[in-house]
């Protein structure tokens, strides 16, 4: 046994030691009580000049006090017991055992403590799960691109295919595919940990969105889609990252024409109150359906038909959060989709 397998045994044997020292402790404490109590008595009806107390009057007293003390201890188990388990619990947790749970007993204070180390431990399961889940599908992502420009450039060397500005270009696109997968893992991950860099400035989110979808209105004509654009306002300023924002609303209106159908519709439009500018993108394709729906903004979360990396909307969730917005989407299957964020508006628009 080694000397990591042996301190979770140690550390369980350590608290079983303490619990009985303080159960020790405690038992001391109320026999030297009840002692002074006793003899306290017997003083003071000295000094009073009265008969000691009756044998029978003192025999009560212990009893009454022998029961006192029996009822702390107890209770001292009722809360020792419950909290060594949640100790045992949290050793197994260190060792990497994200499954195991404690059982809800003991007083209210340690029921709410074994209440929360669950709750905890839930989180690290998942999160554990989201963890092994991210390093295979990265894993898998990689491998693709990576296969067919080993497979091209082995061709190349051994003569299978001819070097001309075709199989470059080719294995080029394929460089391109890797480094964009690369960019998007790195964005991600900056976002997760909320560093994501933002450069702010003062940006007319209605000129912006008209700007994108003048930019997307040759992918719409080529999908056989209509995309159109309209604002409850003139103009919404927002203290955001034009680039950033930019991106979201690249990601959201390409997601959108690639699931409507041919002479469908993909309308954006852009409102605000004030105090957030809300943006909608919705189409008139086939919708999803509720588990489709609750997995959306997963990472690597691919629809039918969809030839992306799978990461557009964790990380279009991940803009809109940190510029202190929030995204959602409504759906169902035969109705299209509606997605919606919302970002705080500027508080005065720049002069």
């Amino acid at each position: 046994m080694t000397k990591h397998d042996r301190r979770p045994i140690l550390g369980r044997r350590a608290r079983a030691r303490f619990f009985r020292r303080a159960a020790v402790v405690a038992a001391v404490v109320l026999a030297f009580a009840i002692v002074g109590f006793v003899t306290a008595a017997r003083s003071v009806a000295a000094r009073a000049g009265a008969p000691g107390p009756a044998p029978a009057v003192v025999a009560l007293l212990l009893l009454f006090l022998f029961a006192v003390m029996m009822l702390t201890l107890r209770k001292a188990r009722g809360f020792a017991l419950p909290l060594s388990a949640v100790m045992d619990a949290a050793d197994r947790v260190a060792e990497g055992n994200y499954t195991v749970r404690v059982e809800d007993s003991g007083p209210p204070p340690i029921r709410a403590l074994a209440r929360s180390f669950n709750t905890m431990t839930e989180r690290l399961q998942n999160a554990d799960r989201v963890r092994r889940d991210l390093m295979a599908d990265v894993a898998h992502e990689l491998r693709t691109p990576l296969t067919v420009l080993q497979g091209r450039l082995e061709g190349l060397l051994d003569g299978v295919y001819r070097c001309d500005d075709r199989q470059l270009s080719q294995l080029l696109e394929e460089t391109r595919v890797l480094s964009r997968l690369v960019e998007d893992l790195r964005t991600l991950a900056l976002s997760d940990a909320g560093a994501l860099p933002l450069e702010r400035e003062a940006t007319d989110v209605v000129a912006l969105a008209r700007d994108v979808a003048a930019s997307m209105e040759p992918d719409a004509a080529r999908g056989t889609a209509s995309l159109d654009m309209s604002a409850s306002i003139d103009s919404a300023f927002a203290d955001i990252d034009p680039i950033r924002i930019r991106e979201v609303f690249t990601n959201l209106i390409a997601n959108a024409l690639r699931h409507s159908p041919a002479g469908g519709t993909v309308r954006v439009n852009v409102a605000g109150n004030g105090q957030a500018i809300v943006v909608t993108v919705s189409d008139t394709g086939e919708g999803m359906d509720a588990e489709a729906l609750a997995r959306l903004f997963d990472r690597f979360h691919k629809g039918p038909g969809s030839r992306g990396s799978g990461l557009g909307l964790a990380i279009a969730k991940g803009i809109v959060a940190a510029h202190g917005g929030n995204i959602s989407v409504s759906s169902a299957p035969g109705r299209g989709t509606q997605v919606t964020f919302s970002i705080p508006a500027a508080e005065q628009a720049p002069h």
